[in-house]
């Protein structure tokens, strides 16, 4: 399942490498649910801890950019929704989502990002935690590190680690996604009722495709710091646009569009889960790995998704750029949804009808199909007439 426009650029969308590295390790209390659960901290045999880190990946190096070209300190803090949500909307997979701890980790060069662009940043993890209590989800900030790391580190990164406690007999394991159910999409793209502005949902996964696929060489030329130097001339910065310029086939610059914050859902997953947890036999966020990543879970199963979106704006200009095929699209971007519910049919529309009470749109993508015993999972994606088979 290789995705070559990715790995030439440094990035493994499926990373196999770190599959390879940590096979042998423990697989926990729920082996196969989408995030590792192990035993409580607490020693409540009714309860498993979650401990999750993930961040806003090479997202960071875009705000730099947007800062050294607009002079505006407000771009870092969407990073921090990014690298908070990133954890939050994983956890919420197996149906953790309550009296969460979040740490938060910066690392920095401090030539180049000053203490009012992490200062920004912090005020970026006190915004969206407001607005996550506002929807009834608890966070508790508890600190972190800051780390002046120019030696390592030629811009900024924001990393996120949070920790949590789960009922057992509430957890949504995705190693038991059945046969015969169905798959709820929920909408990357559009504005929800909780966010500000539209939002493009380009999230945080594949922003190192995003932006040399989309940006010219005009930030190749000026912003070395802004990409590895390990990257040759041929994969930096191989687009057509400026971060100013306006998005095809939208309203926002492309700059903003690669800024979205990325869309939290928990809004959405919260009543969802008080209402139909027991006909939802799991849930998969989109992230890396895109619209393959489904394939990792559950056993036997052949996962068809032959009724996606349109692919939004951004994915669209990507897919443009003449420097990806479609098939990789799908590994490397979730392409128009990022939250999916499989579960029974009987329940689709109720959780539809959920998502579209918080302007979000929402469908039934696909379904899952029985395979014979022993067999290797397959991921089948129709668009535009054309299939694609990941396996």
């Amino acid at each position: 399942m290789s995705a070559e426009s990715y790995l030439s650029r440094g990035v493994s969308p499926t990373k196999d490498e770190v599959k390879a590295a940590v096979k042998n390790q423990d697989k926990g209390v729920f082996p196969g649910a989408f995030c590792k659960l192990i035993e409580d901290m607490a020693g409540d045999p009714d309860y498993c801890t979650a401990l999750h880190a993930d961040g806003a990946g090479t997202k960071s190096s875009v705000a730099y950019l947007m800062f050294k070209e607009t002079g505006n300190y407000d771009w870092f803090k969407g990073l921090a929704q990014d690298s908070l949500v990133m954890n939050t909307d994983d956890l919420a997979c197996v149906g953790c989502y309550e009296n969460l701890s979040l740490s938060n980790t910066i690392g920095r060069n401090a030539h180049r990002v000053d203490g009012q662009a992490i200062a920004k940043v912090i005020e970026g993890y006190d915004e969206t935690i407001a607005k996550l209590e506002a929807a009834g989800v608890g966070i508790k900030m508890c600190g972190g590190e800051t780390a002046d790391v120019g030696d390592l580190v030629s811009t900024l990164i924001v990393d996120s680690t949070i920790v949590a406690r789960v009922r057992r007999d509430k957890v949504i394991n995705a190693a038991d996604i059945k046969p015969g159910h169905v798959i709820v999409g929920l909408a990357s793209f559009g504005q929800a009722t909780y966010e500000d502005s539209y939002n493009s949902g380009i999230s945080s996964n594949g922003l190192t495709a995003a932006r040399h696929m989309l940006l010219s060489k005009y930030y190749y030329e000026n912003y070395k710091e802004s990409f590895s130097t390990t990257l040759g001339e041929d994969k930096a910065y191989c687009g057509k646009f400026r971060l100013t310029d306006k998005l095809p086939y939208g309203d926002q610059t492309v700059g903003e569009a690669i800024l979205s914050p990325t869309r939290t859902f928990l809004p959405v997953i919260v009543p969802v889960l008080e209402k139909y947890r027991d006909s939802i036999s799991g849930i998969i966020h989109c992230t890396g790995g895109g619209q393959a990543k489904c394939r990792d879970f559950g056993k036997n199963i052949r996962i068809v998704k032959d009724n996606l979106f349109e692919l939004p704006a951004i994915f669209k200009t990507i897919y443009e750029s003449g420097e990806i095929p479609m098939k990789e699209m799908f590994q490397v971007f979730n392409c128009g949804h990022r939250i999916e519910f499989y579960c029974d049919e009987s329940v689709a529309q109720g959780i539809i009808d959920i998502a579209k009470s918080f302007n979000i749109d929402a469908r039934v993508v696909g379904h899952v199909e029985a395979l014979p015993e022993g067999s290797e999972n397959e991921v089948s994606i129709t668009y535009n007439g054309e299939t694609y088979l990941y396996n």
